[in-house]
């Protein structure tokens, strides 16, 4: 899994960030892409990190405040302007359905595609198949507000055809079964245990991406012993009562939730447009006075998780 942050300033676009859009790129794993918010000027940010919309299979909509959410009906509409596209995914608090229906029709738009919308109300699992699984929790900001966990499931072990080879067991049909770690007959009459030949297994990476939020325990919960937490971090420490006012954390409240949820690795977002890039180092530091293992995004940064 790779992370591309296509915005990363909080409430308007600056000349140095455009607004809240980050995109998990999950075409090794699964062959698509994962867009989490989606602001302004989203589908121009995407063209410039030579994202194509015809990999786009799932959208997660953390709240609909809208400098997550105005790039939204530019990305839909110019998508049904590639011929047979597959279904799409949009997941988001409720309301969405309403404002995407509202565009749609005062447009006079149309989509070519399935859209399938999935409101938010509650905690709990929007999407799980044999490689993934997303979780979602109520975050606290102004309005309903979500973040994800996103889960990597373990690969199953490999064999080890070494071992096989020195105890002179041909694998042949039984292969599958063995690397299920299943017992079998071989010709010669021996019952071999398949789990007695597994080599190692790859553990799955785990990735919490968190919308605006004051400190909570749903924070915690979500970048439980991630790999990654993506966390907002609108304001420096000094100004931790107006980040608090309206809603939103600092480099330090951040930082806090990261040790606190044994995270691996800590990488900053939505930054207040005060700052300038020149700030970025301060900003970390403050950071990393906490959480040593702190990074600040910058737009078509891009990380491996």
């Amino acid at each position: 899994m790779k992370l591309t942050f296509l915005g990363t300033s909080a409430g308007k676009p600056t000349d140095e960030r455009n607004v809240s859009s980050i995109m998990l790129d999950v075409r090794q794993e699964r062959g698509g892409l994962w867009l989490f918010d989606c602001g302004e000027a989203t589908q121009m940010q995407m063209q410039k990190a030579k994202f194509s919309l015809s990999k786009l299979e799932m959208i997660f909509i953390t709240h609909l405040h809208g400098d997550h959410l105005f790039g939204l009906p530019g990305v839909l509409t110019t998508r049904s302007l590639i011929q047979n596209q597959s279904e799409l995914t949009l997941v988001g608090p409720k309301g969405i359905k309403q404002f995407i229906q509202t565009v749609i029709d005062i447009s006079y738009s149309c989509l070519t595609y399935p859209l399938n919308i999935i409101e938010l109300e509650q905690d709990g699992l929007v999407f799980e198949d044999t490689k993934f699984q997303v979780e979602t929790k109520l975050l606290a900001h102004r309005v309903p507000c979500f973040g994800y966990r996103v889960i990597e499931k373990d690969l199953p072990p490999t064999l080890n055809i070494k071992k096989l080879h020195k105890d002179n067991i041909n694998t042949g049909s039984h292969y599958a079964y063995l690397k299920e770690g299943k017992t079998v007959t071989l010709a010669d009459g021996r019952v071999i245990d398949g789990r007695n030949y597994h080599g190692d297994f790859k553990q799955g990476k785990k990735l919490a991406i968190l919308g605006d939020t004051i400190p909570c325990d749903a924070s915690i919960e979500l970048a439980k012993d991630v790999d990654v937490l993506v966390h907002e971090a609108t304001q420096e420490d000094a100004l931790e009562q107006k980040a608090i006012e309206r809603g939103h954390s600092t480099t330090v409240h951040a930082a806090m939730i990261a040790k606190q949820a044994n995270a691996k690795r800590l990488i900053m977002t939505h930054i207040s447009p005060r700052y300038s890039l020149n700030d970025n180092a301060k900003l970390v530091n403050e950071a990393k006075g906490i959480f040593s293992h702190t990074e600040i995004a910058t737009d078509f940064a891009t990380f491996q998780v």
